[in-house]
């Protein structure tokens, strides 16, 4: 026991040595300061390539935009032939198959006309400085009354169809025609773009850095952009000795286009 004691007597006396020493420097110049050191490394260096991608298909739907203007004496003549026509040219849109949810109003206006404009007729303490130059209008003549309706059409082949069913009907506001894709045929054709669009991105990085003695490293983002309108097809209002002769609109092919741009690592 002894020589046990003696072995460890030189250390705990040094020990117990140290603390007494750091209290009494805590006592007289108070806490022992500690610093701490930290640096944050983040790699910012990126190395971008872009490419496009593009495939095509025919349009599978469309939307075309019919209506009708009718003018009359009073208002409520205006509406009933308006309202006539309507009715009958919606009736026949859903015999061709076009479902409600297809069929929307997107204007529907009245709309008095009136005759040459006559002067302002001077009222007793008015000067002339506030009533000169500004014309009253005439007495109204009569009410034109419009509606109009956009229709989207799928399957395409029925785009001919609807146009001969609403001038016949008696439908004299025949707007353009946009051929577009179904959502399916869309998604579709987006994937197929994107697989080209990266394909050609990756190829134009491995050729840039290997001329540039830069080392890629892993993908870290890819950013794409979309690139696809619908193209429109003028159409005339057809004259009633035009309606024997069906309407031959042909939907031709659309394009859908990706961009993308990918970022890779350096080192």
């Amino acid at each position: 026991m002894r020589n046990f004691y003696e072995q460890f007597k030189t250390p705990i006396v040094t020990v117990i040595l140290i603390f007494l020493g750091l209290g009494i420097y805590t006592k007289v110049f108070g806490p022992i300061p500690f610093y701490i050191n930290s640096t944050n490394t983040t790699k910012t260096d990126l190395f971008s390539s872009s490419g496009t991608g593009e495939a095509t298909a025919v349009s599978d739907q469309a939307t075309i935009y019919v209506g009708v203007a009718k003018t009359a004496n009073t208002v409520q003549d205006a509406q009933k032939q308006v309202n006539t026509i309507a009715e009958e040219l919606i009736s026949d849109l859903k015999k061709l198959g076009i479902k409600d949810k297809d069929i929307k109003t997107t204007n529907y206006s009245v709309n008095p006309n009136y005759n040459d404009p006559r002067p302002l007729i001077m009222e007793e303490g008015v000067s002339d400085s506030v009533s000169s130059g500004f014309p009253v209008p005439g007495r109204a003549s009569g009410y034109e009354v419009t509606q109009n309706i956009e229709v989207k059409v799928k399957p395409i082949e029925n785009i001919n169809k609807v146009i001969d069913a609403a001038t016949a009907d008696g439908a004299n506001l025949v707007g353009g025609v946009n051929f577009n894709f179904s959502d399916d045929l869309q998604k579709k054709l987006e994937q197929e773009a994107t697989k080209e669009a990266v394909k050609e991105g990756k190829e134009k990085a491995q050729t840039l850095s290997s001329a540039s003695g830069i080392r890629l490293g892993k993908i870290v983002n890819v950013v794409s952009s979309t690139n696809n309108y619908p193209y429109p097809v003028t159409l005339e209002t057809r004259k009633a000795e035009d309606l024997d002769n069906p309407t031959q609109v042909t939907p031709g092919e659309g394009t859908v286009t990706i961009s993308v741009t990918i970022y890779y690592e350096t080192y």
